[in-house]
């Protein structure tokens, strides 16, 4: 097991040292801080976050450690949680995980070796041993927008099966069949709900199971435009695409462009991005609301931090029509 003997060994400094930048005494200096921090996280070292002489009680800090700072539906997620924190006398540490479970844990160490308030976060992975050791501590955690099954932590998170529900609904009242489906990376929650909902409401509609159009992406622009490619080149193509979020639907659209056939396919999108309204044709898609979302996770965790017990949420989701469901 390690400990704050080896933290002080690695960072190069005293015992001392150590239990005051951990205490978040302000007798330490940034050099002493830094070097701290960067031994915490390559140890994994994990002070009971509950425990007197490591912490105050409370420094009105929480962290926020969203999936990838570059997608548009985190950055609003993450805004609306830092206003509501603000609104409520707390400051955030704001993390990017970038899609990545190693740069996840890194920041989970991190967090605890600063003694935040509680954690606010979209997990990246099935991998739980980490956060099974976080909640140990006593942290306060709230999941946003994806969760780990089998964690007692509470969450908000979108209506993905409704979603998936209006947006195929919506694509067979247009008069399509053969619908592609670029989905998400397996590990993801979000990605594996989607998953089983349209191939569930597939079947329920009556549509064609062509796993040839189901392809899987990894929330990146480039996976988006991979995954059309490949449903291209199996020879099978469909009439409709629709991807599980607003970052591959941007790389499915440059796809259909490249192979001439944007007029001849239409896009829509889980995850509504601004700029869809503007494209010609534009692209219909279904409304993750963000701003609820982070301003009621953040709620959540504040409410948990100062010792209430918060249930789990679910957002609605909203399907915003900009081609005509019955043209």
């Amino acid at each position: 097991m390690t400990t704050i003997r080896d933290v002080a060994a690695l960072a190069g400094v005293s015992l001392g040292t150590v239990s005051r930048v951990l205490a978040g005494s302000p007798a330490t200096s940034a050099e002493s801080r830094q070097r701290v921090a960067a031994a915490v996280a390559q140890l994994g070292y994990l002070p009971n976050a509950r425990a007197g002489s490591l912490r105050r009680a409370k420094t009105d800090v929480v962290g926020i450690l969203i999936s990838d700072v570059r997608n548009p539906f985190f950055a609003e997620l993450a805004h609306a949680a830092e206003q509501e924190a603000l609104r409520r006398g707390y400051v955030v540490m704001l993390a990017n995980a970038d899609e990545d479970a190693a740069q996840e844990q890194l920041y989970l160490r991190t967090f605890s070796a600063q003694r935040v308030d509680g954690v606010l976060m979209a997990p990246q992975s099935k991998d739980r041993v980490h956060l099974d050791r976080l909640i140990g501590t006593g942290l306060p955690v709230v999941f946003v927008d994806r969760v780990l099954p089998g964690l007692d932590v509470p969450s908000v998170t979108s209506d993905n099966v409704g979603g998936m529900r209006s947006a195929l609904e919506y694509l067979v009242a247009r008069g399509h069949r053969r619908i592609g489906y670029v989905g998400g990376p397996a590990p993801v929650s979000t990605a594996i709900d989607r998953l089983d909902a349209f191939v569930h409401l597939r079947a329920e509609l009556g549509l064609p199971d062509d796993e040839s159009l189901v392809q899987e992406g990894d929330f990146r622009a480039e996976s988006g435009a991979a995954a059309v490619d490949r449903m291209l080149a199996s020879g099978s193509a469909p009439t409709a695409v629709l991807a599980a979020d607003g970052l591959m639907a941007l790389g499915a659209l440059a796809a259909l462009r490249r192979h001439g056939v944007r007029d001849k396919i239409e896009l829509m999108s889980f995850d509504d991005l601004a700029w869809f309204e503007e494209l010609t044709p534009p692209v219909s898609a279904i409304a993750n609301d963000a701003t609820a979302m982070g301003r009621e996770g953040m709620a959540a965790l504040l409410d948990a931090v100062e010792g209430g017990r918060p249930v789990s949420v679910t957002v609605p989701t909203r399907l915003v029509d900009r081609r005509g469901a019955g043209s």
